[in-house]
């Protein structure tokens, strides 16, 4: 952005000319911001959303759409903070079916939560040109990529009786979804193997032009203002069957569990202070070297999407409770952060369990691994639902 004057003034003075001329194109309103500090553009886009209400909906609107990332994400923050008012734009037409070169569109989808090892089931219906339907069944793994495959032409009937199984038998919650959100998020597991120099699961080629030009899924916007109070009870979460498996990884903590094992039972004389310190101590190693950046972002999307899993499964308290830990994450010292001591102190103790022979260090290894079954639901406690049998 160039000009004379006070940049700050400058950008902001676009904003109103944006609201009240419309001569401005938003591209050209987005370039102009992508400059700014994130923080002074959070605080300037915060300003504007509660000076100008329901009437700078458009403006925030377009920007949420704009190709610079730090733009889209205040524009989206702002969008929220207007939303927590009631203020929200009007609702877009549903989306068109994804539609593919060989005709076959997305009729229906479903996904489940996500695991401690960052897989979630996807299952896509496709529909041809004369009516019959297909089945892609998939784990997703947001370090990994597709982490399997299976599917094929399925009956409407044999469906409806894979979904009962589900329902009857699963560990996770299992919701159905809008198609464009499912194959989003194949979008971004396809991104994922490019970045990696990977290839999906074999037996993706089948349904891999089926997804071709759909947008990646973007990280949801959360909130900037975090309750402190709501904060400190982020670890019941932790206490639902559907977060069990979520834990950081005992095989990369053993040494620090032996360590803490060691500690609880010398013979030395010491106070209860100087052991909870060295607890203490330990834990906060742990959580710096696991809970690096990258880390904690990828804890932080896996919350992001159980906010829609509770929100769709009419769970509000327990969806703000997981939106509030997500934001936490990247806030302040991760050692202090209630969630992450959380994930640290299960970790420790599973660590510990395998380290004196009361666990098989497989049942607990948080590294993802293709479950290798064809049933209706992994067995594992935790677990996702597996992926389905096509119709024979």
């Amino acid at each position: 952005m160039t000009g004379t004057g006070d940049p700050a003034a400058e950008w902001r003075r676009l904003l109103e000319q944006a609201l009240s001329e419309s001569t401005l194109s938003d591209r050209r309103l987005a370039m102009s911001l992508a400059d700014v500090p994130p923080g002074a553009l959070d605080e300037g886009l915060r300003a504007f959303a509660g000076q100008h209400g329901a009437a700078a909906l458009p403006v925030l609107t377009a920007l949420a759409e704009a190709t610079e990332r730090n733009v889209r994400r205040s524009a989206k923050r702002a969008l929220y903070r207007l939303a927590q008012r009631g203020v929200t734009p009007p609702p877009r037409p549903a989306p068109r079916p994804v539609v593919s070169r060989q005709a076959e569109r997305i009729t229906r989808a479903w996904l489940s939560g996500v695991d401690g090892t960052g897989s979630r089931a996807a299952w896509i219906v496709f529909e041809g040109p004369y009516g019959g339907t297909s089945l892609c069944s998939l784990i997703l793994n947001d370090t990994v990529g597709i982490l399997e495959v299976a599917g094929g032409t399925i009956t409407r009937k044999r469906l409806e009786t894979e979904l009962a199984g589900l329902r009857a038998n699963q560990k996770l919650p299992w919701v159905e979804t809008e198609p464009a959100r499912a194959a989003s998020l194949v979008t971004q597991a396809l991104a994922l193997h490019r970045t990696l120099g990977t290839n999906p699961a074999s037996g993706f080629e089948r349904w891999e032009s089926l997804f071709a030009g759909e947008p990646e899924a973007e990280e949801p916007p959360l909130p900037t203002d975090i309750d402190p109070a709501l904060v400190e009870r982020t670890p019941e979460l932790l206490e639902r069957p559907e977060l069990a498996s979520w834990f950081l990884d005992p095989d990369e903590i053993q040494p620090d569990a032996v360590e803490l094992l060691q500690a609880r039972e010398s013979r030395l004389v010491v106070s209860d202070q100087v052991k909870a310190e060295r607890e203490a101590a330990i834990l906060a190693r742990v959580i710096e070297r696991q809970l690096n950046m990258d880390a904690r972002r990828r804890w932080a999307r896996r919350l992001a999407e159980m906010v829609y899993i509770f929100r769709t499964t009419d769970r509000a308290d327990l969806a703000r409770l997981a939106e509030t830990a997500a934001a936490s994450l990247g806030t302040g010292e991760i050692t202090h952060n209630a969630f992450a001591r959380a994930l640290g102190r299960r970790g420790l103790e599973l660590a510990g369990e395998v380290a004196t022979g009361r666990l098989n260090a497989a049942e607990v290894s948080r590294k993802p691994q293709p479950t290798g079954v064809t049933g209706v639901a992994r067995a594992e406690s935790g677990g996702h639902p597996a992926t389905a049998s096509p119709a024979r």
